[in-house]
Protein backbone atom coordinates (compact mmCIF):
# COMPACT_ATOMS: atom_id res chain seq x y z
CA UNK A 1 0.00 0.00 0.00
CA UNK A 2 2.94 2.35 0.54
CA UNK A 3 3.27 3.07 -3.19
CA UNK A 4 -0.36 4.20 -3.46
CA UNK A 5 -1.31 7.89 -3.30
CA UNK A 6 -4.32 9.34 -1.56
CA UNK A 7 -5.75 12.51 -3.12
CA UNK A 8 -7.49 14.66 -0.50
CA UNK A 9 -9.40 17.93 -0.25
CA UNK A 10 -8.96 19.68 3.11
CA UNK A 11 -11.03 22.51 4.55
CA UNK A 12 -8.69 25.51 4.41
CA UNK A 13 -11.00 28.25 5.69
CA UNK A 14 -14.60 28.83 6.68
CA UNK A 15 -16.42 30.40 3.72
CA UNK A 16 -18.49 33.55 3.93
CA UNK A 17 -21.26 33.10 1.39
CA UNK A 18 -20.67 30.44 -1.25
CA UNK A 19 -17.68 28.13 -0.97
CA UNK A 20 -14.95 28.82 -3.53
CA UNK A 21 -11.85 27.02 -4.75
CA UNK A 22 -9.70 28.63 -2.05
CA UNK A 23 -12.04 27.23 0.62
CA UNK A 24 -10.15 23.97 0.13
CA UNK A 25 -6.57 22.75 -0.06
CA UNK A 26 -5.67 19.83 -2.30
CA UNK A 27 -2.90 17.45 -1.31
CA UNK A 28 -1.55 14.03 -2.21
CA UNK A 29 -0.21 11.80 0.57
CA UNK A 30 0.88 8.15 0.78
CA UNK A 31 -1.73 5.58 1.77
CA UNK A 32 -0.94 4.18 5.23
CA UNK A 33 -1.86 0.90 6.88
CA UNK A 34 -4.61 0.85 9.54
CA UNK A 35 -3.65 0.68 13.21
CA UNK A 36 -5.52 -1.31 15.86
CA UNK A 37 -9.24 -0.59 15.67
CA UNK A 38 -8.97 1.02 12.23
CA UNK A 39 -9.84 0.06 8.67
CA UNK A 40 -8.57 1.15 5.26
CA UNK A 41 -11.31 1.77 2.70
CA UNK A 42 -11.01 2.49 -1.01
CA UNK A 43 -13.75 5.00 -1.77
CA UNK A 44 -15.96 4.02 -4.69
CA UNK A 45 -18.73 6.65 -4.51
CA UNK A 46 -19.10 9.93 -2.62
CA UNK A 47 -22.28 11.93 -2.03
CA UNK A 48 -22.06 15.72 -2.41
CA UNK A 49 -24.90 17.08 -0.29
CA UNK A 50 -26.20 20.56 0.64
CA UNK A 51 -25.54 19.59 4.27
CA UNK A 52 -21.81 19.85 3.56
CA UNK A 53 -22.14 23.64 3.39
CA UNK A 54 -23.38 23.70 6.98
CA UNK A 55 -20.57 21.42 8.12
CA UNK A 56 -18.08 24.09 7.04
CA UNK A 57 -19.48 26.61 9.52
CA UNK A 58 -18.16 26.99 13.03
CA UNK A 59 -20.70 26.74 15.82
CA UNK A 60 -23.00 24.32 17.59
CA UNK A 61 -25.13 22.12 15.38
CA UNK A 62 -26.43 18.57 15.15
CA UNK A 63 -22.92 17.46 14.17
CA UNK A 64 -19.50 18.99 14.94
CA UNK A 65 -18.11 21.24 12.20
CA UNK A 66 -15.26 20.06 10.02
CA UNK A 67 -12.04 21.28 11.63
CA UNK A 68 -9.77 23.53 9.60
CA UNK A 69 -7.07 21.41 8.01
CA UNK A 70 -9.14 18.22 8.11
CA UNK A 71 -10.34 16.25 5.10
CA UNK A 72 -13.70 17.64 4.01
CA UNK A 73 -16.44 15.45 5.40
CA UNK A 74 -18.58 13.54 2.88
CA UNK A 75 -20.62 10.38 3.04
CA UNK A 76 -19.53 7.56 0.79
CA UNK A 77 -19.45 3.85 0.11
CA UNK A 78 -16.32 1.85 -0.45
CA UNK A 79 -14.50 -1.45 -0.10
CA UNK A 80 -12.38 -2.46 2.89
CA UNK A 81 -8.90 -3.31 1.58
CA UNK A 82 -7.13 -3.68 4.95
CA UNK A 83 -8.51 -4.09 8.46
CA UNK A 84 -7.29 -4.08 12.04
CA UNK A 85 -10.85 -4.00 13.39
CA UNK A 86 -12.65 -7.17 14.53
CA UNK A 87 -15.97 -6.06 13.10
CA UNK A 88 -14.80 -5.48 9.53
CA UNK A 89 -13.02 -7.82 7.14
CA UNK A 90 -11.15 -7.27 3.89
CA UNK A 91 -13.69 -7.33 1.09
CA UNK A 92 -16.54 -5.83 3.12
CA UNK A 93 -18.37 -2.89 1.60
CA UNK A 94 -19.17 -0.07 4.00
CA UNK A 95 -21.14 3.17 4.18
CA UNK A 96 -19.83 6.03 6.30
CA UNK A 97 -18.19 9.44 6.45
CA UNK A 98 -15.31 8.54 4.15
CA UNK A 99 -14.38 12.13 3.26
CA UNK A 100 -13.45 13.77 -0.03
CA UNK A 101 -10.47 11.53 -0.74
CA UNK A 102 -9.54 8.32 -2.52
CA UNK A 103 -8.91 6.30 0.65
CA UNK A 104 -10.20 6.46 4.22
CA UNK A 105 -8.11 5.15 7.11
CA UNK A 106 -9.34 5.41 10.67
CA UNK A 107 -11.87 4.11 13.16
CA UNK A 108 -15.16 3.16 11.48
CA UNK A 109 -17.35 5.28 13.75
CA UNK A 110 -20.93 5.13 12.54
CA UNK A 111 -19.98 2.91 9.59
CA UNK A 112 -22.19 0.01 8.58
CA UNK A 113 -21.83 -2.78 6.07
CA UNK A 114 -23.74 -2.79 2.79
CA UNK A 115 -24.30 -5.51 0.22
CA UNK A 116 -23.72 -4.61 -3.45
CA UNK A 117 -25.55 -7.82 -4.45
CA UNK A 118 -28.84 -6.46 -3.13
CA UNK A 119 -28.76 -3.06 -4.84
CA UNK A 120 -26.08 -1.04 -6.68
CA UNK A 121 -23.72 0.76 -4.31
CA UNK A 122 -24.93 4.30 -5.17
CA UNK A 123 -28.39 3.40 -3.86
CA UNK A 124 -26.86 3.24 -0.37
CA UNK A 125 -26.15 6.96 -0.73
CA UNK A 126 -29.63 7.82 -2.00
CA UNK A 127 -32.84 5.88 -1.35
CA UNK A 128 -31.17 3.62 1.24
CA UNK A 129 -28.80 6.30 2.55
CA UNK A 130 -28.97 9.55 4.47
CA UNK A 131 -31.22 11.34 2.00
CA UNK A 132 -33.68 8.45 1.76
CA UNK A 133 -33.81 8.00 5.53
CA UNK A 134 -34.31 11.75 5.94
CA UNK A 135 -37.29 11.67 3.60
CA UNK A 136 -38.75 8.57 5.23
CA UNK A 137 -38.60 9.60 8.88
CA UNK A 138 -39.28 13.30 8.37
CA UNK A 139 -42.38 12.67 6.30
CA UNK A 140 -43.82 9.78 8.30
CA UNK A 141 -42.86 10.80 11.86
CA UNK A 142 -43.24 14.58 11.57
CA UNK A 143 -45.59 15.07 8.63
CA UNK A 144 -47.83 12.09 9.48
CA UNK A 145 -49.52 12.08 6.04
CA UNK A 146 -53.00 10.60 5.72
CA UNK A 147 -54.78 9.38 2.62
CA UNK A 148 -56.39 12.34 0.89
CA UNK A 149 -53.97 14.92 2.30
CA UNK A 150 -52.38 17.45 -0.02
CA UNK A 151 -48.59 17.29 0.40
CA UNK A 152 -46.37 20.02 -1.05
CA UNK A 153 -42.61 19.51 -1.33
CA UNK A 154 -40.03 22.18 -2.14
CA UNK A 155 -36.75 21.12 -3.69
CA UNK A 156 -38.90 18.29 -4.93
CA UNK A 157 -36.57 17.04 -7.67
CA UNK A 158 -33.67 16.65 -5.24
CA UNK A 159 -32.41 13.57 -3.42
CA UNK A 160 -34.66 14.05 -0.37
CA UNK A 161 -37.70 15.65 -2.01
CA UNK A 162 -38.08 13.09 -4.77
CA UNK A 163 -38.16 10.22 -2.25
CA UNK A 164 -40.50 12.07 0.12
CA UNK A 165 -42.95 12.63 -2.73
CA UNK A 166 -43.01 8.98 -3.70
CA UNK A 167 -43.61 7.92 -0.10
CA UNK A 168 -46.47 10.41 0.15
CA UNK A 169 -48.00 8.91 -3.00
CA UNK A 170 -47.80 5.45 -1.43
CA UNK A 171 -49.77 6.88 1.50
CA UNK A 172 -52.58 7.96 -0.83
CA UNK A 173 -51.84 11.69 -0.81
CA UNK A 174 -52.12 14.32 -3.51
CA UNK A 175 -48.49 15.37 -4.03
CA UNK A 176 -47.35 18.65 -5.55
CA UNK A 177 -43.68 19.43 -6.07
CA UNK A 178 -41.92 22.77 -6.40
CA UNK A 179 -38.76 22.69 -8.52
CA UNK A 180 -36.77 24.87 -10.89
CA UNK A 181 -37.11 24.33 -14.64
CA UNK A 182 -39.36 22.49 -17.09
CA UNK A 183 -37.19 19.37 -17.14
CA UNK A 184 -37.27 18.90 -13.37
CA UNK A 185 -41.00 19.55 -13.18
CA UNK A 186 -41.68 17.07 -15.98
CA UNK A 187 -39.62 14.45 -14.17
CA UNK A 188 -41.66 14.95 -11.00
CA UNK A 189 -44.90 14.12 -12.80
CA UNK A 190 -43.76 11.66 -15.46
CA UNK A 191 -41.13 9.67 -13.54
CA UNK A 192 -41.80 10.15 -9.82
CA UNK A 193 -45.59 10.12 -10.04
CA UNK A 194 -46.35 13.53 -8.52
CA UNK A 195 -49.84 14.87 -9.18
CA UNK A 196 -48.62 18.35 -10.06
CA UNK A 197 -45.56 20.57 -10.25
CA UNK A 198 -44.79 24.27 -9.84
CA UNK A 199 -41.83 25.75 -11.69
CA UNK A 200 -40.60 28.55 -9.44
CA UNK A 201 -38.29 29.80 -12.19
CA UNK A 202 -41.05 30.53 -14.69
CA UNK A 203 -44.21 31.14 -12.66
CA UNK A 204 -45.42 32.80 -9.49
CA UNK A 205 -45.30 30.20 -6.71
CA UNK A 206 -48.40 31.51 -4.94
CA UNK A 207 -50.39 31.36 -8.18
CA UNK A 208 -49.13 27.84 -8.77
CA UNK A 209 -50.19 26.80 -5.27
CA UNK A 210 -53.68 28.14 -5.84
CA UNK A 211 -53.87 26.14 -9.08
CA UNK A 212 -52.40 22.86 -7.82
CA UNK A 213 -53.72 22.97 -4.24
CA UNK A 214 -57.28 24.32 -4.48
CA UNK A 215 -58.16 22.73 -1.13
CA UNK A 216 -55.07 24.10 0.63
CA UNK A 217 -51.98 22.34 1.99
CA UNK A 218 -52.05 19.70 4.74
CA UNK A 219 -48.34 18.80 4.83
CA UNK A 220 -45.44 20.95 3.65
CA UNK A 221 -42.02 19.29 3.33
CA UNK A 222 -39.65 22.25 3.09
CA UNK A 223 -36.11 21.89 1.77
CA UNK A 224 -35.67 25.49 0.63
CA UNK A 225 -36.93 28.12 3.07
CA UNK A 226 -37.08 31.80 2.11
CA UNK A 227 -39.76 33.15 -0.21
CA UNK A 228 -41.09 29.70 -1.13
CA UNK A 229 -41.66 28.87 2.53
CA UNK A 230 -43.51 32.17 2.99
CA UNK A 231 -45.75 31.41 0.01
CA UNK A 232 -46.71 27.92 1.18
CA UNK A 233 -47.36 29.05 4.76
CA UNK A 234 -50.10 31.31 3.39
CA UNK A 235 -51.93 28.26 1.97
CA UNK A 236 -51.83 25.98 5.02
CA UNK A 237 -54.98 24.28 6.24
CA UNK A 238 -55.99 24.11 9.91
CA UNK A 239 -53.79 21.59 11.75
CA UNK A 240 -51.36 21.36 8.84
CA UNK A 241 -47.87 20.00 9.51
CA UNK A 242 -44.69 21.73 8.31
CA UNK A 243 -41.45 19.75 8.06
CA UNK A 244 -38.44 22.05 8.20
CA UNK A 245 -35.90 19.73 6.59
CA UNK A 246 -33.59 22.23 4.91
CA UNK A 247 -33.20 25.86 3.91
CA UNK A 248 -30.90 25.73 0.90
CA UNK A 249 -31.92 29.21 -0.24
CA UNK A 250 -30.27 30.56 2.93
CA UNK A 251 -27.08 28.50 3.26
CA UNK A 252 -24.85 31.01 1.46
CA UNK A 253 -26.55 34.15 2.76
CA UNK A 254 -24.09 36.29 4.72
CA UNK A 255 -26.53 39.05 5.74
CA UNK A 256 -29.88 38.69 7.56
Amino acid sequence: MTDQTNRQFLLAKRPVGAATRDTFTFQQVPVVQPEDGQILVKNEYLSLDPAMRGWMNEGKSYIPPVALGDVMRALGVGKVIASAHPGFAVGDYVNGALGVQDYFVGEPRGFYKVDPKLVPLPVYLSALGMTGMTAYFALLDVGVPKAGDTVVISGAAGAVGSIAGQIAKLKGCRVVGIAGGKEKCARLVDEFGFDGAIDYKSEDVLAGLKRECPKGVDVFFDNVGGDILDAVLSRLNFKARVIICGAISQYNVSDP
